[in-house]
């Protein structure tokens, strides 16, 4: 779907299709035919806008077979769909029962995620549409705190700044403009946009998570390299995913107008609502809360201290106290989970959602007081199979239903901003 912004550009909404679990082409040739088409229709639009994601055993048949990449392009515009932007931050695995730390490896300390992210690049180049010249990849945001020193960082820094030569020869050769956007994730080494912005700006310490389920890292070793100062921001920016802002109580407005100020860019924004608990002291509100507690996906758990310090656990019910481990975390101000909730179909009282925190960052990235600071949008709900049982979409018309429906709140908020939408 494509929006004109006042201010003459245009403006890309897609949905991610990680949501759906193929990894193979001839899986991802399926999606298409039965999920992605099945939503543009209901949408009644002759064109959609999909984030596709392809896993790594796609994206080395794509890469290594040109029949296979022209065979893909021609099944997009034979259904009405188009690509802008991929998600690259699954590398592969995201379909399996359980997916939990798995997904952040290989991370930027590793070869595998530069190759990948590298062939990601190259593919979207002959993906994008005919009268598109840009496109935009979501990634890793380095890795995941766990163990990571500063040798680590320096590495992943590194790779960082090869994949930023590499997409300066993709222009040359191709004429056409990727940009990769680190998507700062509870738990990960980037966490907030903050922490995006020490990174990419070569701050001076380790971006990391405050709480009560950090681990400290290694300590830095004498002979460790000196880490790049900054990495190349016309290539390398931020993916903002409102889901883990608010999960993270991160105010989107200081944090975004940080970024502004630096010269770093949003290269994309993903669209989702975290989980969120007013009174998690309340006994009703935890069996709520455990309900969404389920073995697929990592469900990050953040509250603040009465001093206004961030606490956090690796997952839901480590917050709640079901592991056995320690007393959860404190109930005396309100809880935020990553949990990427339907947009449209916030959970039942007493939980609600974030979705007030993704309007204020949609405002504030596409308003139509100025230039968007970013042109790619995503809808990213990934969890629908994971939600309770009796929210689950038992069909593959009900979670077309859904999708849709979530893309039209998607719409009318970008319309309620005074863009308008193109045909």
């Amino acid at each position: 779907m494509r929006f004109r912004h006042p201010d003459g550009s245009t403006v890309h909404l897609a949905y991610c299709t990680n949501v759906h679990p193929a990894e193979t082409l001839d899986g991802i040739l399926d999606q298409l035919r039965d999920h992605c088409e099945p939503v543009r229709k209901r949408l009644g639009r002759d064109r959609l806008g999909i984030g596709l994601w392809l896993a790594r055993a796609a994206a080395r048949v794509l890469t290594a077979d040109p029949a296979a990449l022209r065979l893909l392009r021609k099944e997009l515009d034979v259904r009405g769909l188009e690509v802008v932007t991929l998600n690259g931050f699954p590398y592969e695995g995201f379909g399996d029962s359980h997916v939990k730390y798995r997904v952040y490896r290989p991370d930027w300390t590793e070869p595998a995620r530069l190759e990948y992210t590298a062939d990601l690049a190259r593919l979207l180049t002959a993906l994008l549409p005919d009268d598109a010249t840009e496109g935009t990849i979501s990634t890793l945001p380095l890795a995941w705190r766990t163990d990571f020193d500063e040798h680590r960082r320096t590495v992943a820094l590194e790779a960082l700044h090869t994949l930023g030569a590499r997409l300066d020869a993709l222009q040359d050769t191709t004429g056409r403009s990727i940009r990769v956007g680190l998507e700062p994730e509870p738990g990960c080494t980037i966490e907030t946009l903050a922490d995006a912005l020490a990174a990419l700006t070569g701050a001076s310490g380790t971006p990391g998570t405050p709480g009560t389920s950090n681990t400290p890292g290694n300590p830095v070793t004498s002979d460790a390299p000196a880490a790049p100062a900054t990495v190349p921001t016309h290539r390398i920016g931020v993916c903002v995913d409102t889901c883990h802002l608010a999960t993270s109580f991160e105010e989107p407005g200081p944090a975004l107008d940080a970024l502004h100020r630096a010269g770093i860019p949003v290269v994309k924004a993903q669209l989702s609502a975290a989980l969120h608990a007013e009174e998690p002291a309340r006994a009703d509100v935890r069996d709520a809360l455990g309900a969404f507690a389920e073995p697929r996906f990592l469900h990050q758990t953040r509250t603040r201290s009465v001093q206004g310090a961030l606490l956090a656990t690796d997952d839901l019910d480590e917050a709640l106290g079901d592991r056995g481990s320690g007393t959860g975390l404190p109930t005396g101000s309100p809880w935020r989970a990553h949990f990427h909730v339907p947009l449209h179909a916030p959970p039942q009282p007493p939980l609600t959602s974030t979705l007030p925190v993704l309007q204020d960052t949609l405002a504030r990235l596409v308003g139509p007081a100025a230039p968007p600071r970013t042109h790619h949008l995503e809808v990213e709900t990934y969890t629908w199979q994971a939600l309770p049982p009796e929210l689950r979409p038992r069909t593959r018309a009900r979670l077309a239903d859904g999708i849709a429906a979530e893309l039209s709140l998607a719409r009318d908020l970008l319309t309620d901003l005074g863009l308008k939408e193109l045909p």
